[in-house]
C-alpha cells in the first residue's frame, strides 16, 4: 500500500514523467539526422535517447501504479526493474553489434552502471514491498528512485540534443593547459596578453 501521505508525490510525478517524455520526444525530432546516421557515434545516441525513454517511463508506470488503490507498487516496482534491465542488456548489445563502438566517455559506461545499479535495487525494493506490504519506508524508497529516474532521464536527453557540458574537471583542465599554453609563449619571447 501507498502511504497516504506520498500519494500526492506520486501524483506529481506522473504529471512531471508525462511532461518530459512530451519534451523527449521534441528532442528526438531535433536530433532527428544525427538518429538516422550509420556508424557507433549515431548508435551511441539512439542508446542515449531510448536510455532517456526508459527512465521517464520507469518513472511513469511506477507513479500511475502508485496511485491505483491496493497493493501494486511492489510487483510494478519489479517488473517496470525486470524491463529495465532488459533494456541496458540491449543497448550492451547493440553497442556490441557494431563493434566500432567505445564508449565516447567515462560517463556512458558509469550511465549505463547507474541505470543496473537502480533497477537492481528497484526489484530489491519491490520484492521487499511484497513480502511486508505494511511497511511505508520502502515505498519512500521506490519514490526516490522516481526522483533518480528523472535526473539520469533529463542528463541522457541533455545529451541527446548536444547541450553544453561544464564539469569541474574539464574547466580545470582546460584552465591549466590555458597556464601552461601561456607560459610557453613567454619562454619564445612573446609579450604575455595584457
Amino acid at each position: 500500500m501507498v502511504p497516504e501521505e506520498i500519494h500526492d508525490f506520486f501524483l506529481a510525478g506522473g504529471g512531471v514523467a508525462g511532461a518530459l517524455i512530451g519534451l523527449l520526444f521534441v528532442a528526438i525530432s531535433v536530433s532527428a539526422p544525427r538518429l538516422a546516421r550509420q556508424g557507433h557515434e549515431a548508435q551511441l545516441h539512439r542508446v542515449r535517447a531510448s536510455a532517456a525513454l526508459t527512465a521517464f517511463l520507469n518513472a511513469l508506470v511506477i507513479s500511475l501504479f502508485a496511485l491505483i488503490p491496493g497493493r501494486k507498487i511492489g510487483l510494478t516496482a519489479v517488473i517496470v526493474g525486470f524491463l529495465g534491465l532488459m533494456f541496458v542488456a540491449a543497448a550492451l548489445l547493440s553497442l556490441w553489434r557494431v563493434r566500432h563502438a567505445r564508449w565516447a566517455t567515462a560517463r556512458d559506461a558509469a550511465f549505463l552502471l547507474g541505470l543496473v545499479v537502480v533497477f537492481v535495487v528497484q526489484m530489491i525494493t519491490g520484492v521487499q514491498i511484497i513480502a511486508q506490504p505494511a511497511g511505508s519506508g520502502n515505498v519512500n524508497q521506490i519514490a526516490v528512485l522516481v526522483i533518480v529516474c528523472f535526473l539520469i532521464g533529463i542528463a541522457r536527453a541533455w545529451e541527446l540534443i548536444g547541450g553544453p557540458s561544464i564539469g569541474l574537471t574539464r574547466e580545470v583542465t582546460a584552465m591549466i593547459s590555458g597556464q601552461n599554453h601561456e607560459a610557453a609563449e613567454r619562454e619564445d619571447g612573446e609579450p604575455p596578453p595584457s
